[in-house]
């Protein structure tokens, strides 16, 4: 056993170009505040630099966006941040529970659930401060007591914030890239801004294809006037077809949208690829968590979210199908889409339970966040769609030894598209060094 296990046990080990790998399963309890009960399994793979693999290396925990999100499934070791990492560190990339092969939720598991309240219980398993814990006993695995320094892209800057509320000793230093939320903000909050961020990338989409704003119309005129089956049998809706915002957050989004709409229209109605396509962008089918727990990640307290998202629209005209320009939605999710999505559908009335429920626990502390020592390190994208920079700065301000590094050359996902220069930065601002 190579020295830097010191308490954890190796799996099944193997070369990538570039990377060792190795991979491990740990035992956790389902629900931490029931350590005796039911446990499932978290899968999780190191990487490290075969030149240093027998060395001592200070640990980098990767965690993933989402909810819902596995962690990334790397083909070589130079590609973006990671390459900058196994420079320096052995990376650990987990599925975060409900992923990948950490005990996967699907739309085939919740069908087997007796009632929407018990799939419900099970579902509030899977948030951030579950996350935390499991993280916590694979460290103490692997590492024992000495800390490691984690990566949160999106809403692992989520998962950060309440490690460093329930658990601050094991950790190091923290680098958040796209994902400073404020601790102290709900669903209401964060849909109040998000939607003008939509709308703002709505109209530059248009202004860069403005041939797609006839597009746009067309297909939803059509989807309105006739019944359109995606190849699963779902049918596709002018709502599930404006759910394609989605993608405008990322550096290449506009482009993706633009080359998809271009295929969409053929002489009989849309093609089969544009609907196979929007079947796989809109269907959830590999990560239901997304949908199902992406207002529950804001949810602490005796306020219920009651379908946030929903109650938001409403009151903003300019989002109602007959607006003129016909506006795409963006990181929003509504009851309908729990009806009429068959990889949802499963969820549906336990989604209903957790919209209204009103007894969560708490994800942060504020006051132990207010007194942090640990050097955070964070970029904030000024024009982030799924992350208000509003919500961020206040974060920064209110989090102990956080450093805010506030930039619009990359969007929300600029960890990946900014090669290493993003983590490289963000190491050095946690040093001190620049």
């Amino acid at each position: 056993m190579s020295p830097y296990h010191l308490l954890g046990s190796t799996g099944r080990s193997y070369h990538m170009p570039g990377m060792s790998v190795t991979e491990h399963v740990f035992s956790v309890p389902l629900d931490h505040y029931d350590p005796g009960g039911r446990t499932i399994d978290v899968f999780a793979r190191e990487l490290v630099d075969p030149a240093r693999a027998d060395r001592w290396l200070p640990w980098l925990l990767y965690l993933q966006g989402g909810p819902g999100g596995k962690a990334p499934r790397p083909l070589r070791a130079g590609d973006g941040w990671l390459g900058r990492a196994l420079e320096t560190h052995r990376v650990l990339l987990l599925d975060q529970r409900g992923t990948g092969r950490s005990h996967p939720v699907t739309a085939r598991s919740a069908a087997g659930f007796g009632s929407a309240g018990a799939l419900a219980d099970y579902l509030a398993c899977f948030r951030a401060d579950s996350i935390v814990a499991d993280a916590e006993l694979i460290r103490r695995r692997l590492c024992g007591e000495q800390p490691w320094e984690t990566l949160g892209q999106s809403f692992g800057g989520f998962i950060t914030l309440s490690y460093l509320s329930i658990a601050p000793e094991g950790l190091a230093s923290c680098y958040i890239t796209g994902g400073l939320p404020d601790p102290a903000g709900t669903a209401d909050d964060v849909y109040a801004l998000t939607y003008s961020r939509v709308r703002d990338k709505t109209h530059a989409f248009y202004d860069r294809y403005p041939q797609d704003r006839d597009v746009v119309r067309r297909i939803a005129d059509l989807l309105d006037r006739e019944t359109v089956l995606l190849p699963d049998g779902d049918r596709l809706t002018s709502a599930r077809f404006r759910v394609l915002g989605l993608m405008l957050g990322m550096g290449d989004g506009a482009e993706r949208l633009h080359w998809l709409l271009d295929e969409a229209l053929g002489p009989d109605g849309l093609s089969d690829a544009f609907r196979y396509q929007v079947m796989q962008l809109t269907g959830f089918v590999d990560n239901p968590l997304f949908a199902v727990l992406q207002e529950s990640v804001y949810a602490q307290g005796c306020a219920a979210t009651a379908w946030s998202a929903h109650r938001a629209m409403q009151g903003l005209p300019d989002f109602s199908r007959d607006a003129d320009p016909l506006l795409f939605t963006g990181e929003m999710f509504f009851p309908w889409m729990f009806r009429g999505t068959a990889a949802l559908r499963p969820f549906a009335e336990a989604a209903d339970v957790l919209a209204e429920r009103a007894d969560w626990p708490p994800l942060y502390d504020l006051k132990r966040l207010a007194d942090n020592d640990i050097p955070v390190a964070a970029v904030v994208y000024h024009d982030d769609m799924y992350v208000p920079v509003e919500l961020s700065l206040r974060a920064a301000k209110s989090v102990g030894s956080t450093r805010a590094w506030v930039t619009n050359e990359w969007e929300h996902d600029g960890v990946n598209a900014s090669g290493d220069r993003v983590l490289s930065r963000l190491i050095d601002m946690a040093a001190g060094r620049v």
